[in-house]
């Protein structure tokens, strides 16, 4: 037996008279497998790895049988027959053998196959070994390390739902509603934050754990917290009587609870204590190196957490009461008018907005409304929004036209130190006439409810946002001119109320629409009841409302009255003029005559401006008697009554009242105390 020598493993050649000493060391046995007798040659130490006596084995496999489970026998004869036909060198296998007690244990065998000049198998030499202990000391180091594996997973997992918390009270239900206290075996948690020298408990732990006087603490008291905040150290507590011993004042408050253990952790950022965090368990003692490991890593990430939190709280809250004081305080009382405002901050943990409203009382009997959002969510965007209700305020209370009060409101936000821009619509209402003049800034278009509840969207032709058109030199901002009857309402809003997730704007905007027409008929409700669905439904931005109604009660009754007053080397109020008698005359069903008034009118102020010193006062109204007219008085504060004369065939000027005398149905000069006044008249049909 030539063959006996070779290959990877060696056998004395009286093989097996004499086992093999190495193999014996090792607790193997070796066993010799004739294919072609079907013999095989067992070792005593192979022998008592199967639990066999000598005189129970008579050479042939069969008779290992009883000691190999059927289905272990199976998968070991087709692994050795497959390693026997695809020609390989070598096999190795483990599997269980069934002992005389019954037990179970596992065993490794590991075979080399011998093979002839052809290449045909004729003997296997191979070895068995008991490897019960083996493959339990694998399996304990797998636990150990799927049990680290977990452990690292849930830190990972819990620093990752973290990231996404923005508040304290996020941090706090994310630590109790992400399974981590099921992972790591705990009951409950307890969080104390450091505010101003004390320890605020925020975190109260199981219920009924308050400990009464314990929800401010200060760092030199006798508690857990207090202590790992003054060393910065953890403070593991292995054992009720640890805690007895240690906490002689609160243990007593807390020993019905049936807590066995504790973890206390500093909560430390940027190298300096924030608060302390306590893990509380009731079916544990003590813990192991890794796992202390462990909840210092879970601490760093929590603290990390609540300082970003307890930093992002801040700047909301200071956001917001800028914000606040930015806003309106109150809202006039409106002659003629019932009006509704409401702001409502995001829900969904963002930061406070840019979003705004205002009400301006202006002479006449004008009000003007305004509606806005600022770029961003931060104090900046607050801060911003507060200069900008300001000024718009100031100069809409100047008297200048709504194209001018937000011509002027773009450049001086185009002159600030900052990159932010704003959408706005400001309209300007008389309540007398329910004329609007409204121009939009890259805002929404408003809606109007009638009086039957009907909503309709009222398309507002539009310029660029404020800032954006100064720095592109589109400050031209078009007027758009409607009239609001009595008891119509005017809804201005912010994208927050019609920006769904997932839908676009038309969608939004029929659904905010919906919602106005079914909504209650008292504006105070009809506000609240917008932002309370608005909150349901998404509640991701910042949301202003402002509803401005017409009362039935103040509708005229000769007529409609407009006034406006234009200084001279006064362009733009010149220009807020002629769209004020433009949208008076389209609103007040004097369409057909519109250029008539509107020449004729502009050459009075015209003359009013160029011959006398002062500026002119101009006002529109409707008279109602045989014939329903519109008269258009020009005031000065020259008493020098004009002359129509004949300008000539070359001249450029004099031909002003000869035009109005044309155009006009009447016309006349009116002496007052304090200079004259030039009108003009023209019939309009009857109102519908």
């Amino acid at each position: 037996m030539d063959d006996r020598v070779a290959g990877a493993l060696s056998l004395p050649d009286d093989w097996p008279a004499h086992p093999d000493l190495s193999l014996a060391l090792n607790r193997m046995g070796s066993f010799d497998w004739d294919l072609d007798s079907g013999l095989m040659h067992m070792d005593r130490p192979a022998l008592d790895v199967f639990d066999l006596r000598v005189d129970e084995y008579d050479g042939r496999p069969e008779s290992l049988g009883p000691r190999i489970p059927t289905d272990e026998a199976a998968r070991l004869d087709a692994m050795v027959s497959q390693a026997l036909k695809c020609g390989q060198a070598n096999y190795g296998a483990y599997f269980r053998v069934l002992r005389r007690d019954g037990t179970l244990r596992w065993t490794h065998t590991q075979g080399f196959i011998r093979r002839d000049g052809a290449g045909r198998p004729h003997r296997i030499i191979g070895i068995v070994r008991d490897a019960t202990q083996e493959l339990a000391d694998s399996t304990a180091r797998r636990e150990l390390d799927e049990e680290r594996r977990r452990r690292t997973s849930l830190v990972e997992s819990t620093t990752a739902a973290l990231a996404h918390a923005r508040t304290v009270h996020d941090v706090i239900e994310v630590l109790k509603n992400s399974q981590g206290l099921a992972h790591l075996g705990a009951t409950s948690l307890v969080v104390g934050l450091l505010e101003a020298g004390r320890i605020h408990l925020v975190a109260d732990g199981p219920a009924g754990s308050f400990v009464p006087g314990t929800r401010f603490t200060r760092t030199d008291e006798p508690y857990p917290m207090s202590e790992v905040i003054r060393t910065l150290r953890p403070r593991f507590i292995v054992s009720a009587e640890d805690f007895a011993t240690s906490y002689p004042i609160l243990w007593p408050r807390i020993s019905g609870l049936g807590i066995t253990s504790a973890a206390y952790l500093p909560l430390i950022a940027q190298a300096r204590p924030i608060g302390a965090i306590g893990l509380l368990y009731s079916a544990k003692d003590g813990f192991e190196g890794d796992e202390r490991n462990l909840l210092v890593a879970l601490g760093s990430s929590i603290a990390q957490s609540l300082q970003r939190a307890m930093l992002y709280e801040q700047e909301h809250d200071l956001a917001e009461g800028l914000q606040q004081a930015m806003l309106p305080r109150r809202i006039p009382e409106v002659p003629g008018a019932q009006i509704a405002v409401r702001y409502r901050s995001a829900r969904q943990g963002q930061d406070i907005g840019g979003d705004w409203y205002d009400v301006i009382a202006l002479p006449g009997g004008r009000v003007g409304a305004v509606i806005g959002d600022v770029q961003g969510h931060d104090t900046h965007a607050a801060a911003v929004m507060g200069q900008l209700r300001i000024v718009l305020r100031a100069y809409a209370a100047e008297g200048h036209s709504p194209a001018t009060v937000m011509a002027r409101a773009s450049a001086f936000l185009h002159e600030l130190d900052t990159d932010r821009f704003a959408t706005c619509t400001y309209a300007e209402v008389d309540l007398t006439t329910g004329v609007i003049q409204l121009v939009r800034a890259g805002h929404i278009d408003p809606l109007v409810r009638d009086t039957d509840g009907n909503c309709r969207r009222m398309p507002v032709e539009g310029g660029l946002p404020l800032g954006l058109s100064a720095e592109f030199g589109g400050l031209e901002y078009p007027v758009s001119t409607m009239e609001l009857d009595p008891g119509q309402t005017l809804v201005l809003y912010t994208d927050g109320l019609v920006e769904l997730p997932g839908a676009d704007l038309d969608k939004g905007m029929q659904r905010l629409a919906a919602m106005v027409r079914n909504g209650p008929q008292d504006l105070e409700r009809l506000a609240d009841q917008l932002c309370e669905e608005v909150d349901e439904c998404c509640g991701e931005d910042d949301v202003a409302v402002l509803l401005l109604r017409r009362k039935a009660a103040h509708a005229p009754r000769p007529g409609g009255r407009l006034q406006q007053n234009v200084a001279q080397n006064d362009p733009e109020a010149l220009t807020s003029a002629r769209h004020m008698i433009r949208a008076a005359v389209r609103a007040w069903g004097a369409k057909d005559r519109a250029d008539e008034v509107e020449l004729a009118a502009d050459e009075l102020i015209t003359n009013a401006l160029t011959h006398t010193d002062g500026g002119a006062s101009v006002t529109i109204r409707v008279l109602t008697g045989p014939s329903r007219r519109l008269r258009v008085d020009v005031e000065d504060r020259s008493s020098a009554l004009p002359r129509r004369r004949d300008a000539g065939v070359t001249g450029v000027s004099g031909r002003g009242l000869m035009l109005v005398d044309r155009l006009a149905d009447a016309w006349g000069v009116e002496s007052r105390g304090t200079g004259k006044c030039v009108w003009c008249e023209f019939i309009i049909p009857e109102r519908e």
